[in-house]
This record gives structure tokens, C-alpha cells and sequence, in this order.
């Protein structure tokens, strides 16, 4: 048996590790449903503006820029790196036919086992032909493997320490997400979603201005079979057909006709896995995306032992009073609230991330790492891709993009988001996590905040730096908290920094290099 490298184990466990997939086409239309009247009463709601379709741009985020950015040489060494297969980029978790062969599963092996689905919590827009939700997921089945493998397996995800010695809470974690992680995706297959409306019992809220869906219960079978990788990733259209909660019918509020988020419960057909909540959001409001690792939850990304135990083993803890901050947002009068959460974590492991987001934070859309990417280039696009789309899918909508200052793809993709979008981004808000861990080793460039007006970007060091912040309207610094942005590369080790020869001209330190080196393989890893 060939267990997989801890490289590659580092390396997908915190998002790096695919491409963003060409657009996805449009589906085929749906039949004409019978017609519908609405409620007596209640006009007919005028035409929506059409979304345009996703177009490409500029991605800051490229890792490979990030490099030549800092020196051919450093671009060099670790594109040797990448090429020789020293940290097996960008392979991460394996999947398929890997997974078969790594565990040692015969052909017929995983006929009895059963299917299951990640669906992850979706966002639907108001378009011209009416309400469209994204569904996305995952389709797999968990091969019957023995403890002992299991065991063999974890013990890569963990530094000086192994399954066996961990307390029972933790060895539980880290066997359940093991199995998640070592699982066979299901390629080519049908994907049928219940959308039912919430009992009056069942409020989505912790959100003010969410509410459950009155109408719009049906039965949609997605227009293309799942990728090779089990992959689903589709816009699909709603009628809005009436429906009866406790003996009263409703329907579908018109987008432009509320500030509410209306939420629809999702259930994949054929499997008990497949749970999960459709957002309806108005196209005029404020969404706050925000990143989950070292910003809503202690990670320790910078600091490897600690980061693989506090991902694989640990029970997810809150960042400080981090969801207090989250609360009073939520429950506040910011118009049309909507949180997505954003993380390039993979699939496999991110029911972890979901279950902790909702039993700590609101409820909110989810966006992770695909599996259907297949190159370099696309790989290190992924979070702006994932950026593009939902920016590109609410023009009218404000945001508001929370992370933290470990995350390199972040420090460029948050600012490039302010200027490409011009009027969008409300507030750029990130943790300064060098000036409250001394852990945090990683160098962090602040280039590209240069032009951006003060008033609408903070790196701030604990939650209580965000309370009493005008969100919603773009006035997201605290004055009682310097920033001293210099718009270069920060918080390089040991004074390690370019040097300027006679002229002035930027010159590197072969120290400086090699720091770089070092620390870019590791934000690789972990981030």
C-alpha cells in the first residue's frame, strides 16, 4: 500500500490545490410550468434586471505572480519544487481511482455502500425569467476500510504525535474526517433536489432580515450528470408555484419586490446526506463574505503542528468574541444582511467548516474548493474565481470581505475586488494576525491597498476593533486604531528585507531569498 505524502496532506488540507472550472453553461430551460396567478392583492412585480454572465478578469491572486513578484529566483526554486513533486502540486487529497487503488478497494467493493452527497448551503438571484439558486455539491461513497487503515492514514495529517495518542474526542475527529477525506466520488450521475419550503417552526434566522420561503416547493432534476470527480455546479431556475405550510398557501417573493432573504430547505434525493439551505437574495443589500481560518475560528495556519491538530483533531473554537461581532451585525438593521462564507478548504473537508459555522455564526451560503480542476493556473485562481462569480451575480449588491492577513490569495484578491468593482466593496476588513500571535511568522504584502480610500479598508487586531463600524455605508475604520499601512511587503523575519544598491535600485539579500523561499513553500502548505 502507498499512503499519500504528508506534502500533499499539508497542502489540501487548508485550500491549495485546484483550479476554478470554465463558466458554467447555462441550463437547459426548464419545461413551461402551468401558469401561476399570485395572491389576490398582490401586483405583479416588475421585470428584474438580467445578470450578466460571468466574465474573466485580472486574477490578483495568482500565486505564480505572487513569486515573479518577489524575485525570478524565488519563481524558480519553486517552480522546481512544484516540478520535482517535493510538495506534489497541486495534487492535494486524492481522489478516485487514487483512493481505490491507495486502500487497496476491488472492483465491485463499493457497489453496497451507499451514496452520498455534499450539498452545500446555496444562493439564488432574481434574474428576468425569476428566482435562480446555485446548486453545488459533491456525490461520493465511503469505502468500508478498517480502523487500523484509518489509524495509518490520520497519523499523515499530524506532526509528532498520532491518532493513538490523542484524547477520545480527538481520535474520534480525526477517524470521521479521515473517512471523509479517503472517500470515491461518483462520477456521471443524476442529481435530483427537493426544494421544500420550511415549516413556520423551522425559522433559517439568526439574521434579521431572513425569512422562510411562503412558496416555490418542486422537485428538480440538474440538467448535467456530475463531473468525473462527482462534482455538481449549476444555476437553476424556480417556478413559483404555491405552497401550503400549516393550512395557509404562499409563493415566492419577486426580488425586487423585498429586502427579505427568503430560505428554502434542499434535499438531495436518494441519500439522508444531502441537506441543505437555498438563500433567495434580494439584488440590492450588503453581503458580507468572510473568510473561516484564523478569522471566525483559531487556526494557526503559520504554525503547522498546530494547525493540522486544531483542522484534523481539535474541536472547532471561536476567534475570541469573534461571534458576538457577527451577531450584532446580524441582528442589527444593515439592509438585506447576507453572509456567504468563503474558504478554499477542499470538499472533502468541509463538513467540519459547516457544522461549526452554524452552530457558531448565522446562517449563510458556503463556497469551498471544487474538485473538477485539473491545472496550476487555474488552481491558484480559485478564491478570486469564486469572488468573480458572486460579485458578477449581485452587480447591485454592497460587500463586505472579512479574512485575515496570513491568507497571500486574500492580501490580493480583496483589494483588486475593491478596484475592479467599482462601487461594491463596502469595507475590507482584516485581522492583523502578526501584531497578536507571535506565531505568525509569514511575511504579508500590502501593495495592493495603495489608492484605496482609508475609510473603507482596516487591519485591526481584536474583535472589539470592529464594534460601532458603519458597514453598510462604508465607513469601516476606528479611528482609535493606527493603521501605518506603508504599501509594501510586511512583517519580514529577523529584519530580512530588499536592500538598495548605489543607485536605489531594489536589490535581494540572498538571506532574503532564502527566507522568502522558505515561508512562500510554507503558505503554500497552509493556506
Amino acid at each position: 500500500m502507498k499512503l499519500i505524502s504528508v506534502a500533499p496532506v499539508f497542502l489540501a488540507a487548508v485550500g491549495i490545490g485546484r483550479a476554478a472550472p470554465a463558466p458554467i453553461p447555462a441550463p437547459t430551460p426548464a419545461p413551461t410550468p402551468r401558469l401561476v396567478l399570485p395572491p389576490i392583492g398582490q401586483a405583479a412585480a416588475p421585470a428584474p434586471t438580467q445578470v450578466p454572465a460571468l466574465q474573466p478578469r485580472g486574477l490578483g491572486d495568482d500565486v505564480t505572480s505572487f513569486f515573479k513578484s518577489i524575485g525570478s529566483e524565488v519563481d524558480s526554486r519553486i517552480s522546481s519544487f512544484v516540478d520535482s513533486g517535493l510538495l506534489n502540486f497541486p495534487h492535494g487529497f486524492p481522489t478516485g481511482t487514487a483512493v481505490e487503488s491507495s486502500l487497496g478497494i476491488t472492483a465491485g467493493a463499493l457497489d453496497a455502500q451507499p451514496t452520498r452527497v455534499l450539498n452545500l448551503p446555496a444562493y439564488g438571484n432574481w434574474t428576468n425569467n425569476g428566482w435562480n439558486v446555485r446548486v453545488h455539491g459533491n456525490v461520493y461513497k465511503v469505502p468500508d476500510v478498517s480502523q487500523d487503515k484509518i489509524d495509518d492514514l490520520a497519523n499523515a495529517f499530524l506532526i509528532d504525535t498520532s491518532v493513538k495518542d490523542l484524547p477520545d474526542n480527538q481520535k474520534a475527529q480525526a477517524r470521521n474526517l479521515t473517512r471523509e477525506i479517503f472517500v470515491v466520488q461518483q462520477g456521471h450521475e443524476n442529481v435530483t433536489v427537493d426544494f421544500v419550503v420550511p415549516s413556520s417552526n423551522n425559522s433559517s434566522s439568526r439574521v434579521a432580515s431572513y425569512v422562510n420561503a411562503k412558496g416555490g416547493a418542486q422537485k428538480i432534476t440538474l440538467p448535467y450528470e456530475t463531473t468525473e470527480e462527482g462534482d455538481f455546479d449549476v444555476f437553476v431556475p424556480l417556478r413559483n408555484e404555491s405552497s401550503q405550510v400549516n393550512g395557509t398557501s404562499g409563493y415566492l417573493l419577486p426580488g425586487n419586490a423585498t429586502t427579505k432573504t427568503q430560505t428554502l430547505s434542499m434535499y438531495i434525493n436518494g441519500t439522508d446526506t444531502g441537506n441543505a439551505t437555498a438563500y433567495l437574495i434580494p439584488p440590492k443589500g450588503v453581503t458580507v463574505i468572510s473568510d473561516i481560518d484564523d478569522i471566525l475560528r483559531v487556526t494557526k495556519i503559520y504554525k503547522p503542528k498546530e494547525g493540522l491538530l486544531n483542522t484534523f483533531a481539535r474541536p472547532f473554537d471561536a476567534w475570541m468574541d469573534m461571534p458576538d461581532i457577527y451577531a450584532n451585525w446580524s441582528s442589527s438593521s444593515i439592509s438585506s444582511l447576507h453572509f456567504h462564507y468563503l474558504t478554499t478548504t477542499p470538499e472533502q473537508g468541509t463538513r467540519p467548516y459547516m457544522q461549526f459555522i452554524f452552530d457558531t455564526y448565522p446562517a449563510g451560503s458556503f463556497d469551498t474548493r471544487p474538485l473538477n480542476f485539473t491545472n496550476i493556473e487555474e488552481t491558484l485562481k480559485i478564491r478570486r474565481y469564486l469572488l468573480d462569480r458572486i460579485f458578477q451575480t449581485f452587480p447591485q449588491r454592497k460587500f463586505v470581505l472579512v479574512a485575515d492577513t496570513s491568507n497571500s490569495d486574500v492580501m490580493s484578491a480583496y483589494p483588486a475586488m475593491y478596484k475592479d468593482y467599482p462601487g461594491q466593496v463596502s469595507c475590507i476588513l482584516l485581522r492583523n494576525t502578526t501584531s497578536t500571535d507571535s506565531d505568525d511568522k509569514l511575511p504579508y504584502d500590502t501593495k495592493g491597498f495603495q489608492g484605496i480610500p482609508q475609510e473603507n479598508y482596516m487591519f485591526f487586531k481584536v474583535p472589539d476593533d470592529l464594534r460601532g463600524l458603519d458597514i453598510e455605508n462604508g465607513h469601516c475604520l476606528n479611528s482609535s486604531l493606527a493603521q501605518n499601512v506603508t504599501f509594501s511587503e510586511q512583517g519580514l523575519p529577523l529584519g530580512l528585507g530588499k536592500k538598495s544598491d548605489a543607485a536605489g535600485n531594489a536589490i535581494m539579500s540572498p538571506g532574503y531569498i532564502l527566507s522568502t523561499v522558505v515561508l512562500v513553500a510554507a503558505l503554500m502548505m497552509f493556506l
